[in-house]
């Protein structure tokens, strides 16, 4: 894949983004004050950004364009703020819930150790947490994702998608299954999604949401390598 300007466009857009937080430490003040009251508000404008640009990185490598025929930026940016505000509210559920069941499972420091200061307990029960949201929640989320994908390109990308029912069982049945099973489920999931939410539940509350849509990023890397496998 050769660069080309696109390439550094790209680059800049993500300088532009994240450098100034860095760099203007009342504009970091804001966010956080912001995100600590808005948390839902700020999971749909962090996924509907960040994934979206994951995406098209994915796009980038798979197809070598970063907005091929019928990706549809706009839908796509609205759809993943929704599923944000999914994954957050998930991220709630079962940081909650696990140590929960946990300590009803015999694991009586569950909730301490989760709630306390880096140790070893507190990796477990992050591992923990990870391993039920993945196993539970991530497998539903990325069919619905994959739907609304095929959804968004079947109406040549336009807004029109989000106005459109979708012919949910025809769309299904289009899935391939050999890559959302054979790679996204069986290897993404154990392989990088169990350690890689293992380290965003390590993280404070208010900076899960956000770390999740970094990931969004290597996501859409990872969508991309799999339509390679196709």
């Amino acid at each position: 894949m050769r660069l080309n300007r696109y390439d550094m466009l790209f680059a800049a857009v993500l300088v532009l983004i994240f450098l100034p937080f860095f760099l203007i430490r009342p504009l970091y003040e804001a966010y956080e004050s912001f995100n600590s009251a808005h948390g839902m508000l700020m999971s749909f404008i962090k996924f509907a950004v960040l994934s979206t640009l994951g995406e098209m990185l994915g796009a980038r490598i798979s197809r070598g364009r970063y907005c091929p025929p019928g990706f549809g930026v706009v839908p796509k940016m609205i759809v993943w703020g929704i599923l944000g505000m999914g994954i957050n509210m998930a991220m709630i559920i079962f940081s909650n819930g696990v140590p929960a069941f946990l300590e009803y499972m015999g694991y009586g420091s569950a909730g301490a150790d989760f709630a306390g200061n880096l140790s070893w307990g507190k990796v477990l029960v992050a591992f923990c947490v990870s391993v039920a949201m993945n196993s539970i929640f991530a497998p539903v989320f990325m069919t619905l994702h994959k739907i609304t994908d095929i959804h968004i390109s079947d109406n040549g990308g336009s807004l029109k998608a989000l106005a459109r029912p979708i012919p949910m069982a025809k769309v299904f049945s289009r899935i391939d299954w050999n890559a959302q099973w054979g790679f996204v489920f069986k290897k993404t999931i154990p392989f990088f999604w169990f350690p890689a939410h293992t380290v965003t539940f390590l993280l404070p509350q208010s900076a899960r949401p956000l770390f999740a849509a970094l990931l969004g990023v290597v996501l859409g890397v990872l969508l991309a390598v799999a339509g390679r496998k196709k």
